[in-house]
């Protein structure tokens, strides 16, 4: 039975803010806008342009996407490379690959269409260079989160 603790969840929170940093910066000044000025903060309904707001939604994105981590490497296979360094950069990419696919790629453009946003992408969204430059971006996210986990859940 695996045992969660209080630090475990903290190391995902910290890694998903730490990472959503480095990944924020990578979509305000390489991924092409109005990615975080207006994309994002339209998803919850603030028009934009609204720098602060998407920058404080990313973050908060991450945290929440740092905890889904946690508790996904409780799993089966997954459990024991997570706490492993050399593993858990693997495993980070893996989830940037992830998060790429089921976020930027599926979920995003729905979210954005349903929420009326002009320039919503297309379903699925795997316009090139833009989805290439998004999986680099989660993936800069997710090995840091990883990488909190492992040096903090060693048993």
């Amino acid at each position: 039975m695996s045992t969660v603790t209080s630090t475990d969840w903290a190391a995902g929170a910290i890694g998903g803010f730490v990472g959503s940093i480095f990944f924020g910066l990578i979509m305000q000044y390489v991924i092409p806008a109005p990615m975080l000025e207006m994309a994002i903060p339209a998803m919850y309904g603030i028009e934009g342009p609204a720098l602060a707001a998407g920058w404080a939604i990313h973050q908060f994105h991450g945290v929440v996407l740092g905890l889904t981590y946690v508790a996904l490497v409780q799993f089966g296979p997954l459990r024991e490379p997570a706490k492993r360094v050399g593993s858990a950069i693997w495993l980070g990419i893996g989830y940037g690959v992830v998060t790429t696919v089921v976020l930027a790629v599926l979920v995003m453009p729905v979210w954005l269409t349903i929420v009326g946003f002009p320039m919503a992408p297309s379903f699925p969204n795997v316009a090139v260079p833009d989805t290439f430059v998004s999986l680099i971006g989660h993936a800069v996210y997710a090995v840091p989160v990883a990488l909190a986990y492992a040096l903090i859940a060693r048993d």
